[in-house]
């Protein structure tokens, strides 16, 4: 199985809401202790654990799908999953589906393009801006610090959940982990 986190590099990206799929590979790997790969021809930060493998695409977000089809086809991995930012729901949701729209998500777009649309996807919602004009600064903003609170915890329970998945079906994992609505204290 390829799990990827889709983000964007750099320091300057590090902790925006657009990068919690990063964040959620670098726990995996920690929590795997998975080993990195030489990747420099995946154009992504790539790990291995057991038979599978984490992705951090460092092609920016846009073009996530070249560095996810280059790892899909050197490897021969027929799973992939994909873990990203959603607007569409509130702060703290962890919901699971397979395929389906890219919903404006330009990384999803990308995905999409390169791979088909027929992959799992982990849907971190983020919320939303109260501006639709505000998306992109809000997307690559910072988490405020009520998010900020919650995030290792939100963090662990997608670790959880896709280490369950690995071994069950995406439904049970969605039965078993979806968080339908976080409470912000």
């Amino acid at each position: 199985m390829l799990i990827v986190g889709l983000g964007n590099p750099g320091s300057e990206y590090a902790f925006t809401r657009h990068n919690i799929g990063f964040m959620v590979i670098d726990a995996l790997i920690e929590r795997q202790n998975a080993q990195k790969l030489s990747s420099a021809s995946f154009e992504g930060e790539l790990f291995k654990f057991q038979n599978h493998f984490l992705l951090k695409p460092l092609t920016f977000m846009n073009l996530s799908g070249n560095s996810i089809a280059k790892v899909k086809k050197f490897y021969k991995i027929e799973e992939v999953v994909v873990i990203h930012d959603d607007l569409d729901l509130p702060f703290g949701t962890l919901r699971f589906k397979y395929g389906g729209g890219h919903g404006g998500h330009n990384g999803l777009r990308s995905t999409d393009e390169k791979i088909s649309k027929e992959y799992a996807r982990v849907r971190m919602g983020i919320g939303k801006p109260e501006h639709r004009g505000e998306i992109t600064s809000y997307v690559l903003g910072k988490f405020t610090q009520d998010e900020a609170k919650h995030l290792n915890a939100w963090i662990e329970k997608a670790c959880v959940a896709i280490e369950f998945y690995l071994t069950n079906s995406l439904d049970d994992t969605s039965s078993m982990h979806t968080i339908k609505k976080f409470q912000l204290e």
